[in-house]
């Protein structure tokens, strides 16, 4: 049975749904469901203006204990391809972007046992002694996780250590669904971070004054209601950080998984363009509290995230430079030149900005004299632009 008009009039208005209604959506006609998160959408931003960010992600190392079955980035420290990059090398990615106007460094890695936490602390401040305009968003809950069952300190310790060395964000990074049945299935991750640990370690960063994201993955063979639950778990923090410091969730990244040549290939779903773009609405329906949504071009195609702009996202993502993670399970974009992303937001109708990883406007970019000049080069050890 399709959902009832009148939940997608009242969510077309921007009012508070509940769980049950929110699952509902998820039987609306798919356009009817576009027509009402892009109306709200433009009720919480420019409805004319699209985002970007210029960045690059940097992968430190991948040596991980966790054992995700759908990571086929993950090297145990035996593996001959196990690698922890040198101070230098991070560095030399870091001046990369900077030659091209990026503001920011994403690294993440994995729960790597063999580090002491000195290396961490001891990168942060290299890294804003060499560069110190650049913002460092590092790490996710899960690496919170493992660096305080290192040290024996609280998640809440190793952040405000790692924030006094320079860290700047923590991101949404392991967030997939948030309900511990799925999560912890057999064929999923039975011994990722608990959904309750990845929500307090996040409150945690918040009330330090981190920047954090909040981030989902759909196609694990989870139900609409299970979306949903995952949804809520983020409201309701979002809605604790507002009330009690003003600090909360700074955008919303989902994504579908990515099965190719990873263990869990053939024991999930996965999930294809429609359940991508109905997931993106309801996302932007549910969390009321939360402004900026981001477009998925790496896992979803160009074609997909500028459809993404129309069912509620305001943002198409970063340039990235560099992407490890999720190209190893299939992604078929890993990165892409400003160039590119510009064009692909003008050709869907919206004037691009450049943003910086606030969601501040850095600058609206000369769109002709940037379409028409030659493609640049990409920087040694990214992969070429699709």
């Amino acid at each position: 049975m399709l959902v009832g008009m009148d939940v997608l009039q009242k969510a077309a208005t921007g009012r508070r749904l509940t769980p049950d209604e929110a699952a509902g959506l998820y039987r609306a006609p798919l356009f009817a469901l576009a027509s009402a998160a892009d109306a709200v959408r433009g009720m919480r931003t420019d409805p004319e203006v699209v985002t970007y960010l210029i960045d690059r992600n940097i992968n430190y190392s991948n040596v991980c204990s966790v054992a995700c079955s759908f990571c086929g980035f993950y090297r145990t420290r035996r593996q001959d391809d196990a690698y922890t990059l040198s101070y230098d090398a991070i560095s030399a990615k870091v001046k990369e972007l900077e030659a091209v106007g990026g503001t920011r460094i994403l690294m993440q890695g994995g729960v790597n046992r063999y580090l002491p936490f000195s290396w961490y602390t001891d990168l942060m401040r290299f890294l804003k002694e060499r560069h110190p305009a650049i913002r460092v968003e590092a790490f996710s809950p899960e690496e919170i996780k493992g660096l305080a069952a290192l040290t024996g300190m609280s998640s809440r310790e190793v952040l405000a250590e790692l924030q006094a060395a320079g860290l700047d964000g923590l991101p949404g990074g392991g967030g997939e669904i948030l309900v511990d049945e799925v999560r912890h299935a057999p064929h999923v991750a039975p011994g990722r971070i608990a959904s309750d640990e990845w929500i307090a370690i996040m409150g945690e960063a918040q009330e330090l004054g981190l920047y954090t994201t909040a981030t989902m993955v759909i196609g694990f063979g989870e139900t609409p209601e299970q979306r949903v639950q995952s949804m809520m778990r983020i409201r309701d923090q979002q809605d604790r950080a507002l009330a009690t410091h003003g600090n909360g969730f700074s955008a919303f990244i989902s994504w579908t998984l990515q099965t190719q040549g990873v263990r869990i290939e053939g024991q999930a779903p996965g999930a294809g363009a429609h359940a991508y773009l109905q997931n993106v609405a309801v996302s932007r329906l549910l969390l009321d509290n939360v402004f900026n949504f981001q477009a998925s071009w790496p896992t979803m195609g160009y074609k997909i995230a500028q459809a993404a702009l129309s069912f509620g996202c305001n943002d198409f993502g970063s340039t990235m430079l560099e992407e490890n993670v999720v190209s190893q399970a299939g992604a078929r974009h890993r990165s892409t030149p400003e160039r590119e992303i510009v064009r692909q937001i003008v050709d869907a109708g919206y004037r691009p900005a450049q943003r910086d990883s606030l969601y501040g406007i850095v600058r609206h970019p000369d769109v002709e004299a940037l379409l028409a000049a030659p493609a640049a080069g990409a920087p040694a050890g990214a992969a070429a632009a699709p």
